[in-house]
């Protein structure tokens, strides 16, 4: 299962706003990855902002890359906007790419 998500995690690390030049992980869009024992994924996530023309596209690009993965038999990806996203989400790289840091 560990091996299933580290997979999970560099798919996903594959995926970037179109508007942003840092993958949907390490922006911290992604709040949950859960892999059931019938190695169904479900992922949470959210947008940097709930007005996002492209919503629908980053949706789809992360069921995409997920459902890919061999051995996954299912995805399911649940968009949120709790918590709100902001810039503390983000990953340390993440920061330093965008000269946050």
């Amino acid at each position: 299962m560990i091996e299933l998500e580290k997979k999970i995690i560099t798919a996903l690390k594959t995926v970037y706003d179109p508007e942003i030049p840092v993958n949907i992980y390490d922006l911290g869009l992604i709040y949950e990855v859960i892999v059931d024992d019938d190695k169904s994924v479900k992922i949470t996530m959210t947008l940097t902002s709930p007005h996002c023309p492209l919503a629908d596209q980053l949706v789809d690009d992360v069921y995409n890359s997920v459902k890919a993965i061999d051995g996954v038999s299912d995805v399911t990806v649940k968009l949120t906007f709790e918590p709100s996203w902001d810039k503390s989400m983000m990953t340390e790289e993440a920061m330093l790419e965008l000269g946050f840091l």
